[in-house]
């Protein structure tokens, strides 16, 4: 167990692992549904490696758009009352209102979901024992087939920026995993597959968790951020084979529980979200050596004890951060000042639903989407610009088990 109050996430008997566990409620019995296998002979997408996404992160847009868009929703299908596949949606981007349009099938588990820069393939992962990963097309919604992960529990999943490498990561294994995708948006058959073998497990864990993989802003190195070992861990990615070298480690204070990173918008700073000890860390990056450095232990604004730090956003002018709190089902604020350098807490705000698991933006900035584990539900605020206050757009959205909101 990771602490006295929560439980170990990897998998148990039935497939119930820790995250599953934690955000249980009691419902009719889910559609259990397996992938389709990927189509053979498919190659490698043709974008130059390395290259700029060419099209908007969520995070990055400005631009205001006009009409319904699209919204993925991500679940459980093997827990009781869980989905039956991926929760398909739209929302208004002014008003933040959901409305539901149906469900992709055929993908079991699809606990975590990115999509691929040209924004014509939606990727997820399959958490389960025998963890995979899933690639369905946008224009028709047609599952294009899984992989295999090579390890258990598959929880975090993201696109390298150059549109050719998946990234995922295997919690309950603790190792981390690269798939080619092909021109088509399907993946191929996994290239490498590294475990973290060391430093031993931090205070309270058995084993390493893999819990986040991503790419720097630079695009030059990727990132797993483990909870079992409390490190994270700076790998150079060979855009030619998919093959990782480790470049450092970072390590957190023990027992901090390192869950997720993400980076300023000039690259040269990061924020880490600290399940375990309930903090947040500034950290300072490297571009060159792919080094970061995590500063002291900041307040999450919660009180004492834990409310297991979910997941941590920051603006893309960077001017403010959000930290999701499942067990405080609230959102914190920060000011983020010294040019990326310094986070300093503001206030939290109910999340208006009970567990927020995921958070995201949408692509313009004005909305942030929080996905409600345990009521079965997805908060959307409007976002000031200026003050970076949040402002509950009406009655949350109801989606079984909802643990991902990612709206395009």
């Amino acid at each position: 167990m990771s602490s006295g109050a929560e439980p170990t996430r990897g998998p148990r008997s039935g497939g119930w692992s820790r995250r599953r566990f934690l955000g249980a409620v009691t419902a009719a019995t889910a559609v259990t549904t397996i992938p389709a296998p990927v189509a053979p002979g498919d190659s490698p997408r043709t974008t130059p490696p390395g290259s700029p996404a060419p099209a908007p992160t969520p995070e990055t847009t400005e631009s205001q758009p006009s009409g319904p868009r699209p919204l993925y929703l991500g679940t459980y299908t093997s827990v009781d009352g869980g989905g039956a596949g991926i929760g398909l949606a739209t929302y208004d981007p002014k008003t933040g209102k959901i409305t539901g349009t149906g469900t992709v099938t055929q993908v079991g588990d699809p606990s975590y979901l990115a999509v691929h820069p040209d924004g014509r393939t939606l990727y997820a992962v399959n958490e389960r024992q025998d963890g995979g990963v899933s690639a369905v097309r946008l224009a028709d919604k047609k599952v294009l087939g899984a992989r295999g992960t090579g390890g258990a529990a598959p929880c975090h999943l993201s696109v390298h920026p150059g549109g050719r490498w998946l990234l995922s990561a295997n919690y309950s294994s603790g190792s981390v995993a690269v798939h080619p995708i092909g021109s088509s948006g399907a993946l191929g058959e996994r290239m490498d597959l590294v475990t973290h073998s060391g430093p031993p497990p931090g205070p309270g864990q058995e084993g390493p968790h893999a819990h986040q993989f991503l790419t720097s802003p630079d695009g030059g190195h990727v990132l797993a951020v483990d909870l079992g070992t409390d490190t994270v861990y700076s790998y150079r990615l060979d855009l030619s084979k998919g093959t990782l070298t480790e470049a450092s480690q970072a390590h957190t204070r023990p027992g901090a529980g390192p869950r997720h990173l993400t980076f300023h918008p000039r690259g040269r700073f990061a924020y880490l979200a600290n399940e375990v000890d309930n903090t947040v860390a500034v950290c300072a990056y490297d571009p060159a050596t792919g080094r970061l450095t995590p500063g002291d232990p900041q307040s999450t604004g919660t009180g004492a004890g834990t409310s297991y730090p979910a997941q941590i956003l920051v603006t893309s002018d960077g001017s403010y951060a959000y930290l999701a709190n499942r067990g405080h089902n609230s959102l914190t604020r920060y000011a983020v000042e010294a040019d990326g350098a310094r986070l300093r807490l503001l206030d939290t705000v109910p999340v208006g639903g009970d567990f927020p698991r995921h958070i995201a933006f949408s692509p313009d900035g004005g909305l942030l989407f929080a996905a409600n584990q345990r009521s079965s539900t997805v908060s959307v605020f409007h976002v000031d610009r200026e003050s970076g206050e949040l402002r509950l757009a009406g009655e949350p959205f109801a989606s079984p088990v909802a643990v991902c909101a990612l709206p395009l």
